[in-house]
């Protein structure tokens, strides 16, 4: 059965940090490049940030450049999201996304984390 499963949300005060968490189970992580998505309400969904399968390459948000980051870990078939100087139009759901790019299509959607920054 797969499985992207997403922690780490919560509420922050503007400056703070959270990192956030994806644990996938169920297919070969190693495999798929991983994003951060984000939707705030009555917006599209958007993408964050993305990294390649082996983690040598990342790409960012125009306005979380400087501010988030990041990483994998292929061992743990984890994928996570450092937030350093929230601001409140972070607020939003954090979705996780795996997108197959070696051996064939596929991909998948975690449920959402939510993320407020409010004081």
């Amino acid at each position: 059965q797969v499985q992207l499963v997403e922690s780490g949300g919560g509420l922050v005060q503007p400056g703070g940090s959270l990192t956030l968490s994806c644990a996938a189970s169920g297919f070969a992580f190693s495999f798929y490049a991983m994003s951060w998505y984000r939707q705030a309400p009555g917006k599209e969904r958007e993408l964050v940030a993305a990294i390649t399968r082996t983690g040598t390459s990342t790409n960012y948000e125009d306005s979380v450049k400087g501010r988030f980051t990041i990483s994998r870990d292929n061992a743990r078939n984890t994928v996570y999201l450092q937030m350093n100087s929230l601001k409140p139009e972070d607020t939003a759901v954090y979705y996780c996304y795996a997108r197959r790019t070696l051996g064939g299509p596929g991909e998948y959607w975690g449920q959402g984390t939510q993320v407020t920054v409010s004081s």
